[in-house]
């Protein structure tokens, strides 16, 4: 049997309570919306949930409360085979909760309240150390404490893994991160925000990041599909036309399938274009988790031009 590429994902796990509505409502204002659904989500969730769909071996670190908003999260796990031996129980403070709007378009903006995700700290992540040197490929976002996350990567690097970090959401994280990092993968908001750029110049803002450390800066771009800027120069990716549901966790399918595809072995450019076509099919399908895509309609979406169902 051909060896699966190993993936260690640190992150966060954040129930997803969605309201559906025409538009998020305005400051004081109380809005009928259209529809209402919980889901299983976070990025880091997400992430470990898109890898295994895509063929990795997963192994999840980060924690849960002991709550009843734990339990959709340990079934999940259990279902897609996510390692779960570095998941820890937090006895005195509750699971992550989010709560997104989508409107009418698919766009959506997000509360969070983190709750035990803040809580991981690097001596749980020195507890995953042996999955974290054996992996291919490390993934983490900044749901999690930047300390947690900074004690990760240096054991990925330990390790041989290549690094891969989302910044999501933009928040000050610690300047050692930057030279551990293979691929920084930040959306356009996000680059903006980090570089201190204009918003409508994501290349020269990814170059400014660039400069810092990372070897490769990938920019997802939504609706305008994702660009790769390097030291030997920058290069666009198409967006894929589906059908919008919602656009909650689209970075998570890219960042996910983006690591697999690394892990395998392949050039970077076909990696990112892979991830592309994972993020677009993510927005076809409603809620976090649930719109991780498998492989067969991804390579689909990329060899036919067309979303076809599993």
């Amino acid at each position: 049997m051909a060896h699966r590429q190993r993936i260690a994902v640190v992150g966060a796990f954040n129930l997803d309570l969605v309201f559906w509505a025409e538009r998020r409502p305005q400051r004081g204002e109380s809005l009928i919306g259209r529809r209402f659904g919980m889901f299983p989500g976070g990025k880091g969730f997400n992430q470990a949930v898109a890898a295994a769909r895509l063929g990795a071996e997963v192994t999840m670190i980060g924690r849960l409360g002991t709550d009843s908003f734990a339990e959709p999260f340990l079934d999940t796990l259990a279902t897609e085979g996510i390692g779960t031996r570095y998941v820890v129980r937090d006895p005195d403070e509750g699971t992550g909760v989010a709560s997104p709007v989508v409107e009418a378009d698919g766009s959506n903006s997000i509360v969070l309240v983190p709750r035990a995700n803040m809580r991981l700290t690097p001596d749980d992540v020195d507890a995953a150390a042996p999955a974290i040197r054996a992996a291919d490929a490390l993934l983490f976002q900044l749901e999690t404490p930047p300390d947690a996350s900074l004690r990760a990567a240096e054991l990925a690097r330990e390790g041989g893994a290549r690094v891969i970090f989302n910044p999501a959401p933009a928040v000050p994280f610690p300047e050692g991160l930057w030279p551990l990092c293979n691929l920084l993968v930040p959306n356009e908001i996000e680059v903006a925000m980090l570089a201190g750029h204009p918003a409508d110049d994501p290349t020269g803002a990814a170059r400014v990041l660039l400069a810092r450390g990372p070897q490769a800066v990938v920019v997802t771009l939504g609706d305008q599909g994702a660009l790769l800027v390097t030291a030997a120069g920058e290069q666009r990716f198409a967006p894929h036309r589906v059908e919008v549901v919602d656009s909650v966790a689209a970075g998570d399918a890219f960042c996910g399938a983006l690591a697999v595809r690394l892990a395998e072995g392949a050039p970077l450019a076909e990696a990112v274009r892979f991830a592309n076509a994972a993020g677009a099919l993510a927005v076809t399908v409603a809620g976090a988790a649930p719109s991780m895509p498998r492989r067969a309609p991804v390579e689909a979406l990329l060899s036919e031009g067309i979303a076809r169902p599993e």
